[in-house]
């Protein structure tokens, strides 16, 4: 026993773990290199545009060369950010689309819950048809909906220029519901059915039993679906004819089609706002990023 353990212990037996893969393969040096290589040269080309986005939005004369991306630090400036904000209000759009974001969130959490607790849980005739027309709202495209959407929201319940015309749409995620299924469904049901015999009711069991047990689920549901609504231009566009209340991706197509070209720097301009509003999105996914690889993973597998 105590060779193994020295063996353990030595230096090449703990430079050979360091090489050995999730998959538990055990890889040699130079597969190890060459691996490394090949995840850096794909982190530059993940990450070049965003540098590049970011270097354009600062540089005070444009250069849409390959030589821009290294441009001379006394080119480098604010005033883009400046111009844009002069026109459209940065600070505004943001405020919308953060209003827009997390209205949808809401309401993709609660009925994301409520729908794929009942689904995978409690036991009802017509479960399995209700869950089938789940599957196939994911093949309708949202397009198509645009016209009746925009007569029953805007015109019917006079909900144009109103964040709740913004947000209705969104507000339930087929997506969530079936991630939330799938989740409840790995649950053991012993858990459910000892609370039930302690006598907690559904909304109990749901809120003290299965969501602290799903959590990464509810990780994975906020950063999938929060991109969408963030970025989302079309249906905002529609239902928004006020300035001061379209989200900060409709204020940047309004102002890059109408205003971008009478400035100094139209290309540092639209950058700029491209900074402001992927930001948000970056940080988003860089705090919460080794969640969002977990559990959208097991998601994808289970069930």
């Amino acid at each position: 026993m105590s060779t193994t353990t020295l063996r353990s212990t030595e230096p090449g037996a703990r430079s050979r773990d360091r090489r050995r893969s999730r998959s538990g393969v055990e890889l040699s040096r130079g597969a190890a290199v060459l691996r490394g290589i090949v995840l850096a040269i794909g982190a530059i080309v993940f990450l070049f545009p965003f540098y590049y986005m970011i270097i354009g939005s600062l540089q005070t004369e444009p250069n849409t060369t390959l030589a821009g991306a290294f441009p001379n630090p006394s080119n480098l400036t604010g005033a883009n950010y400046a111009a844009i904000d002069s026109r459209i209000s940065l600070l505004t759009g943001l405020m919308n689309s953060g209003i827009f974001t997390a209205g949808v969130l809401i309401g993709t959490v609660v009925f994301g819950l409520l729908a794929g607790y009942s689904l995978a849980v409690l036991k009802w005739r017509g479960r399995g048809v209700t869950f089938a027309l789940a599957l196939l709202v994911q093949v309708v495209p949202f397009q198509l909906l645009l016209i009746p959407l925009y007569v029953l929201i805007a015109r019917d319940y006079g909900l144009a220029d109103n964040y709740l015309g913004m947000i209705l749409p969104f507000a339930i995620n087929s997506t969530a519901v079936i991630i939330f299924r799938q989740y409840f469904l790995q649950v053991p049901k012993e858990l459910f059915d000892a609370a039930r015999i302690d006598g907690a009711g559904e909304l109990r069991l749901l809120w003290r039993v299965a969501i602290p047990l799903v959590r990464p689920a509810l990780v994975t549901v906020i950063l999938v679906t929060f991109i969408g609504p963030w970025n989302e231009f079309l249906w905002p566009f529609l239902v928004t004819k006020e300035a001061s209340m379209q989200p900060l991706a409709v204020s940047l197509a309004n102002y890059i089609s109408n205003v971008a070209s009478s400035t100094a720097n139209p290309f540092g301009s639209i950058l700029a706002g491209a900074v402001v509003l992927a930001a948000p999105v970056v940080v988003l996914f860089i705090a919460f990023q080794r969640y969002f690889v977990s559990t959208d993973l097991g998601a994808s597998v289970k069930g």
